[in-house]
This record gives C-alpha cells, structure tokens and sequence, in this order.
C-alpha cells in the first residue's frame, strides 16, 4: 500500500471511529447518568503498529490510539481494513502497544467492523475538561509508546490548577504505582 494511501485510510478509520462513536452517544447514551456533559468523543494519537498476521498469509494493518467519550477512555486497535469478528467479540487477547503488553477485548459493529480496546478510565467523572482528558491520553500514550516513565516524575504529568490529580489508573497501567 502506497504511504499516501495508506495514511488517507488511517485518517478515514479514526474518522469513521469518532463519528461512530458520537453517534452512539447521541442515540443510545443520552441521558444516561454516567456521561461527563464537559467531553465529547475524541480519537487521540493514532498511528500505525506493526502489522500482525491475521493468518499465515494474511497481514493486517492496526491503527492504535486512545478513544476518549464522555463514558470511558481507551487503548484501541483498530484494523485499517474492516474485518468480520469472527466469533472474537469478547474474547481476550494480549497484544504489544508500544513498549508495553496490554489485555484487549474484541468488539464488533456494523459501522466499523472488529476492533479491540483496553479500557483506561470508566467513568469520567474525574476529567473536569476535554483538554484533561486529551492531556492524560496523549501523557499516557507517550509513557507507554516511549517509555518516558523512567525518566519523568510523576510530578510531570499534566494537572491544571484547581483540577483534580490525574487519576491514579494510568499509573498503575504503566507500572508506576501499584
């Protein structure tokens, strides 16, 4: 697949994603009370991972990223080419996110096809803005992509004044606090 189109793809999946996404927010999650009214569906940091095969001849394309909407946060693999789930939806597998392994969840729907996620925060509620929220995911993708938990404090990661602390679950997820 050329660069170009390949990125044009990744661009058009992340869109798909939030567009989805809002949607569900819009028809099934309103006026439910877990929904932080201060944030909206967000795709944060996407980018390409290391293709893995989906057979011995098959490889697929990952998009991975951070999904944040108002009801929860996420690392998400998304296939660049919409796939069936193929009985996956639910199961657990590990996968290698950066310099990290997590345990993702397969899901599946009609607008995206398979894709697997690994929840960060659920609830909202301790994000009182989407900058926050976006500040935390982007924080939380670099430790896990870079590994800039070594080196940084964790006086270092993003906390506006007046704000609550950024909720302790990332670090746990990262190994800085268990």
């Amino acid at each position: 697949m050329h660069a170009s189109s390949s990125t044009d793809l990744l661009k058009q999946r992340v869109d798909a994603l939030v567009s989805h996404f809002a949607q569900v927010q819009c028809e099934r999650m309103q006026g439910l009370p877990l929904l932080n009214a201060a944030l909206r569906v967000e795709a944060v940091g996407f980018a390409f991972a290391n293709a893995e095969p989906a057979s011995a001849e098959v490889a697929v394309a990952i998009a991975e990223g951070v999904l944040i909407t108002p009801w929860f946060m996420s690392l998400l693999r998304l296939p660049l080419d919409k796939q069936a789930h193929r009985d996956r939806v639910g199961r657990r597998v590990i996968h290698a996110f950066g310099l990290e392994q997590f345990d993702f969840i397969g899901a599946a729907d009609d607008a995206l096809g398979y894709y697997e996620t690994c929840a960060l925060f659920s609830p909202m509620f301790e994000f009182a803005t989407q900058d926050l929220a976006r500040d935390t995911a982007l924080a939380a993708l670099r430790e896990i992509r870079e590994g800039t938990h070594s080196a940084a404090p964790a006086a270092a990661l993003p906390t506006p004044p007046a704000a609550p602390a950024v909720p302790a679950r990332r670090l746990f997820l990262t190994g800085r606090g268990a």
